[in-house]
Formats: structure tokens, sequence, C-alpha cells
């Protein structure tokens, strides 16, 4: 929502500089997430955009409200409009409307008016926040709705078949030309305003092209209406037509809105000139009732965790004009109309914290009572004693698919191959164990030893299992079979092996210390030399360092030796060591061809070094 700073201060002139502004919205309402500073002859202004979050989307989506909520944030004198409007003497209406799928619709027919440029005011205030000015009438219905936040409409009356609107669903496969020119075909679930002949509008989203306002319209008839924020919301999405319209109707507001935005409209066409104004018809269907919400100051401070005085409670609530009656340092409040969000005591609480600043709010460690004793969680102690035992016991942990395609647990809505919930561990461990075999080479492991803890399903209900093993051997347990041979203390700890707080040294080392793994594919080489039986397997490994460049994450690591002995004719003893390199990269998918120019220059080295290459 773009917001003019200018049109602020027509509410709020005693408001701070706009350099100020920013920190008010960021700290007390509202992230902003950019600002514009326009220096325009005669005309500088600074544009915030800001990030309105659907909690506050009914009232906050205008000027008026981000006006009235600064007024209240920074305890200035708001400036209400309504009392100056002056509206003329409304003469009796034929205007019939037929709207009970409507929540709230409200007609007018003003005569005699002149469609022509709007006073350079209007102009300045819609170019400001990005919106072209397109005629008066227009410039109206929508400066309207920038203002107060209640999208409004106008029809060419002489367009219509009749002075008579009908708020109804669409017929399937009825058609309508939109004012930006397109043919929408519209489904039985759309809602639309109509006369008896055409759809004149798609309700709360686009107006139609059958009764468009342009420079031969004499007469008027203005729509201000609230709409069923779900219908209007799947009817956009749908037709893939997002308006500044519906984005306020889908987020909901207020039915008591239309009654000012009516006014409001009806004020800046008096003030054009035209004075030739109709009596209204308002059909009600979801009329506001008058809510209240009870809190004290001890509700505050408790959920906040800090002490507001309750002097500074009631300053907050008189500074945002809050109806309230006070009984001790308890509180009972009338909802404003527009603050649909405010609905529990713990609302209230939210926005006082707000208000307050969440940066007053002390960070502290709340006190534990000497006679509560933290109790320890017996299922917790025995998964991380579990854990501790294998891993300290070489085995590493893994994490396998609850879901599979058998089981005796059927879960609703799932993929073709993942309809159960599994009844043991031990399959996906099978599998855990094929595909990090192919890896062990990277991890550096001789042999895949692996574990997993989780939760098993079957129809007598849930059981947590342990289950461990390597290629050979696969072995699962529950969880309780598991640490049942170990003695267990009061505390819930284990007496016997690592308890379960995470201390074993395995845990500690920095070896353990994550770091993010490639996602492409790793190359594995192997090296063999010969060498003089008197030399040790550091010489050539230091050679093959110096000169397998930086894509070698491991190794290079000695896997195999063995000697050949002396021949009884002569000649020396021989060894051979065996390195394994793997290379791999953060970047890109290695090919053969690059490898091939660091294995040829290690080579090399070996070669003039004295070795032969097996």
């Amino acid at each position: 929502m773009k917001i003019s700073y200018n049109w602020l201060k027509w509410y709020v002139p005693e408001i701070v500089e706009a350099d100020k502004l920013a920190d008010v919205f960021t700290y007390h309402l509202t992230e902003v997430e950019g600002i514009e500073k326009k220096a325009e002859e005669n005309n500088s202004d600074t544009i915030f955009d800001l990030n309105i979050l659907p909690n506050r989307a009914h009232d906050l989506l205008s000027h008026h409200g981000v006006a009235r909520e600064l007024a209240g944030q920074l305890g200035i004198k708001f400036n209400d409009p309504s009392p100056m409007y002056k509206i003329p003497v409304s003469k009796p209406t034929n205007l019939k409307i037929e709207a009970k799928n409507a929540r709230r619709y409200m007609g007018r027919i003003v005569r005699n008016v002149k469609v022509g440029p709007s006073p350079e005011w209007v102009k300045n205030h819609l170019e400001s926040i990005g919106q072209r000015s397109i005629n008066n009438i227009v410039d109206a219905t929508n400066i309207t709705m920038y203002d107060c936040g209640q999208p409004c409409h106008a029809f060419d009356l002489d367009k219509l078949a009749s002075e008579n609107l009908i708020v109804r669903y669409a017929q399937e496969g009825e058609m309508i030309m939109t004012l930006d020119g397109k043919e929408i075909k519209l489904k039985d679930t759309d809602l639309v305003i109509a006369d008896e002949k055409n759809v004149l509008a798609i309700a709360g989203v686009k107006g139609g092209k059958i009764a468009e306002v342009d420079e031969n319209t004499k007469n008027i008839l203005l729509e201000v209406a609230n709409f069923d924020p779900t219908s209007v919301r799947k009817t956009s999405r749908r037709l893939g037509i997002l308006t500044d319209s519906s984005k306020r109707f889908e987020n909901n507001f207020s039915p008591e809105l239309c009654s000012f935005a009516m006014l409001e409209l009806s004020a800046l066409l008096v003030e054009y000139g035209f004075t030739d104004f109709e009596e209204i018809v308002d059909i009600n269907n979801s009329k506001q009732i008058e809510k209240k919400i009870s809190f004290s100051a001890e509700l505050v401070n408790k959920k906040l965790g800090i002490n507001i005085p309750v002097e500074e409670i009631e300053k907050i609530l008189k500074n945002y004009n809050y109806t309230y009656t006070k009984t001790g340092e308890s509180f009972e409040i009338i909802i404003p109309p527009l603050r649909l969000d405010l609905v529990i005591p713990e609302d209230m609480v939210e926005e006082i914290g707000r208000i307050y600043g969440y940066d007053k709010v002390i960070p502290e460690i709340p006190h534990m009572s000497d006679i509560w004793k933290p109790q320890v969680n017996k299922v917790f102690s025995q998964m991380s004693w579990a854990r501790n035992k294998l891993l300290n016991d070489g085995y590493n942990e893994v994490m396998t698919y609850s879901f599979c395609n058998k089981g005796q647990v059927e879960v609703l809505a799932s993929a073709s191959d993942k309809k159960f919930l599994r009844t043991n561990l031990t399959d996906g461990l099978k599998e855990s164990l094929v595909l990090n075999k192919v890896n062990s080479a990277l991890l550096g492991l001789k042999e895949v030893k692996i574990f997993e803890i989780g939760t098993v399903f079957s129809k007598n209900g849930e059981q947590i299992n342990v289950a461990y093993g390597d290629k050979k051997n696969i072995t699962e347990v529950s969880l309780d079979e598991f640490c049942n041979q170990f003695v267990m203390e009061n505390s819930g700890a284990f007496a016997l092996g690592d308890i379960g707080q995470g201390t074993h040294d395995a845990l500690n080392s920095p070896s353990r210390t994550f770091k993010m793994w490639s996602l492409y594919p790793f190359i594995t080489r192997d090296i063999a030399i010969w060498a003089d039986e008197n030399t040790i397997s550091e010489v050539p490994a230091n050679i093959i360092k110096e000169n397998m460049g930086e894509l070698v994450v491991r190794g290079p690591e000695l896997f195999d030796t063995f000697k050949k002995p002396a021949r009884p004719e002569g000649g020396d003893g021989k060894i051979s060591y065996a390195f394994r390199l793997i290379f791999q990269s953060f970047e890109k998918t290695l090919t053969d061809e690059e490898i091939n120019v660091y294995m040829q220059k290690i080579n090399e080295k070996l070669v003039s070094a004295g070795f032969e290459l097996r």
C-alpha cells in the first residue's frame, strides 16, 4: 500500500518529519518496503510503500486508517473531516435495489453532472501513489477508496435498462465485457451487479463496459457496497483479475465503512459543483453488533513480561480514542467498528505491547520456584542415551521415510507409492545401507554402520523402535527393549554408559562441526606405486598432496600395502603402496578430462622422484 506523506498531513498536521516516520512504521506498525522522495515543482512529497498484513488490512489499506493509527501512536490530534461535509437536501428517488446477496449495498443517484478533468489537487493525490487521473467522476470513486479504504463505483444511469439494480449470482456462461475491453465468461458462483437485461459489473472485482462513465454522461448512480470476502477472492483468482478493489474486499472490512464512504464521495461531488442528489437507498443485511473486550493491567503485564503502569495503559486508550470504562486496574473497551482484529483480551495485550514498544521488553529468565524441580522426560532420555551409545559404538544416524508402499495403517491423499505408514525401520535401513555404501569412499568409511530411532505404526498403535546394523545384519527392537538391559536411576538417566545429555566426546569433537556437502557427484581415482622396501608411505603421500590440486576433498588415503621380497638370485626388495583420491567440486560436475590433468601431473612427479607406477 502506497501512502503519501502530504495526504497524511491533511488528517494529522502535527505529524513528525517524513524521515522519522519510517521508524514509527517499522517499530510499531508494519514493515516499510520502500521510500520514494518526489521533488516536483510545488509538489514535493514522500511516498511510503507499507507492507500491510492481513490482520490489519481491514482498516489500514487507506490514508484515513494509517493517519488514525499514527495519531494514536504519536499522541497527536486527528482532524476528522466528516463534520465539514455538507450535502444538499436530497430529493425522493425511484431507485430500487435487490441486494440480498450483498452484506450491504448503498446506492444514490446524482443528476446533472458534467464529466471532465479533475481538480489539480485530486490529480496530485492520485498520481503521488502511482494512479492515473481518468475523469472527475471516476477519480472521485478512486480517491475515496484510497482515502478511506472503501471501494466505490459509478454507473452511467442513462445506460441502464431501468433504475433498478440487482445483486445476484451470474448464470452459467453469462458474458460481460470489462472496462478494459476483455470478454469474460462467468460461472454461477460469481456475484454480479445487474439491471433487468445486462450484467453491469463483477461484484467487488471489476466494472463493466455497458454502464461506463464517459464524456457524455449526464446522470450517475453511485455504488458503495460490502460483499462477502471469500466470494470476491474466489472470483478474482479464478478470472485472474486482481484489482485494488478486490484486494480490499477479500481482506474483509466493516460494512459500517459504507456510510462514511458514501458521505465522503457525495461531498467530493458537491465540491465539484454537483448538487442534484437523490436519497440514498441502503440495504444492510449485516448490521454490526457492538462488541466489548474486558482486560486488566495485570493480564497485560503478565503476558508481556513487563510492568506497564496503569496510567500508561489508560493514556494509550485515550490517544486511540477508545471508548472505555475503568474499574480499579481493569478496563472494558467498546471495539471500534473497523477494528475487526480485536476479539479477545489477548488482542488488547498485543495492541498495548505494540504501541508501548516491544523494545522496552527486557529479556529475563523467569524465576523458577525452589520447590518445583524439572522432570526428566523418560522417552527423550531413553532416545538420547540410545543415540549416544550407538554413536559411541561407531554407528552413524540416518532418517528414513515414515511413508511406504505397504503397511497396516493407510493414509489419505498420498502418493501412489507412499500410501501406508511404515511398520518397521529395517526396510528403510536396508535401502539406506545400499545408498551409503556408494558414498562410503567419500565419507571415508571402511564399513557402513548406521542406525535409526523412529516411530513405527501398526493397527495396535504407535511405537518407538531402535534399528542398527551393517551390510551383514540389522537388529530392530523397541526403545524399551534396547534400554531395559541397563539399570535406570530415579532421575531417568542411565547408570551405564553416557547419560542422555550429549556429553560424549564424539558429539563435542570439532570434527562433528557441520559443513555443507557438495550437491555434485564425486570421482574416485587410485594411484599404486612400487618403491624401495625401506621407503615409508609418507614420502609418496606428500608428493601426491603437493600436486593434487584443490578439487580433492578426501585423500590421499593409503588403502593397500604389500611387500615384494628380494629375489634369491639378487635384486632389491620392493614395497607397493596404493592411495585413493576423491575429487569433487562445489560448483559443477567434474569431467574425466579435468581430473586427468591433475592425475598426469601427480604421475609425472612420482616418476621423477624415482617411483614406479603400477
